[in-house]
């Protein structure tokens, strides 16, 4: 009967990894063809690998310029939601104030609101202090809506934390400081990387805010520039998908990175001792 079970698991999780990497293996092949060959035949595999798709991509798209203002972007915010998100978090989850719990609450009341709904506030604000059409207009906002994830996940990792390490840090002579950088954080890396992670994916690939913000295209992000590629009246499709591959191959190379990482942060505290 085990065996059975597990041969069914393997079934499943054998399918599930089909679909998942399906429509990946399908866009990779789709950006070789041409685009008589898409509409000819969009399910087959390329006669012949078409390399200046990506050429055309990257030259004429200005993938380059755009993917330097993505990283940017996306490493500036990841840094500041780190340091802020885990200081903040170790003040919740560990530091003993009447106020704690309302802070977490008021910082858990930015996950409910949509981004849609500070668009034109933010946009007036930002031309008013000179920045519209700077990347530091968008570093903000992503920072903003990445700290309330990173704030409710990282506070968990520092609440799971034992009593006793922390009390024998201080009895050893360490201040809230030693504790917080030498103790906690090395131990909360698993969080560090979950968040870190899916702050990173959702900053490079997030569209709304960067294209109402960043009107020069020297500064435009990289989702912006791919919608370039999809025209009122005219749509260049293989020249649009290797335009896609080239922007999601760095996000593919971070999650192959750090897989070993987000598996034990996914799974840290599931198991109960």
């Amino acid at each position: 009967m085990n065996k059975i079970v597990k041969a069914l698991i393997y079934i499943f999780l054998t399918f599930m990894a089909v679909i998942y990497l399906a429509p990946l293996f399908w866009v990779i092949m789709v950006s070789f063809k041409t685009n008589a060959e898409i509409f000819t035949d969009p399910f087959a595999l390329p006669q012949s690998f078409f390399i200046d798709n990506y050429t055309f991509a990257w030259t004429a798209g200005q993938l380059g310029a755009a993917m330097a203002n993505s990283l940017f972007v996306c490493v500036i915010t990841l840094i500041l939601s780190m340091i802020l998100g885990s200081t903040v978090s170790f003040a919740i989850g560990r530091m003993k104030w009447k106020l704690s719990g309302l802070v977490l609450v008021y910082f858990m009341m930015g996950m409910m609101i949509p981004v849609h709904c500070v668009l034109i506030p933010l946009f007036t604000r930002f031309a008013k202090i000179g920045l519209s059409n700077n990347l530091w207009g968008v570093i903000l906002p992503y920072l903003t809506f990445s700290l309330p994830t990173t704030i409710f996940i990282m506070t968990g990792f520092f609440k799971s934390l034992p009593n006793e390490l922390l009390e024998s840090a201080c009895i050893d002579g360490c201040n809230i400081y030693q504790i917080f950088v030498l103790i906690c954080m090395p131990l909360a890396k698993t969080g560090l990387f979950v968040t870190g992670l899916m702050t990173f994916v959702a900053n490079w690939n997030e569209l709304l805010l960067a294209m109402v913000f960043i009107s020069d295209d020297t500064k435009k992000t990289l989702p912006v520039s791919l919608s370039k590629f999809v025209g009122p009246y005219n749509t260049n499709y293989s020249q649009m998908f290797a335009a896609i591959v080239i922007a999601i191959i760095p996000t593919i190379i971070v999650y192959c990175i750090f897989s070993n990482q987000i598996v034990d942060g996914l799974t840290a505290g599931a198991v109960k001792e």
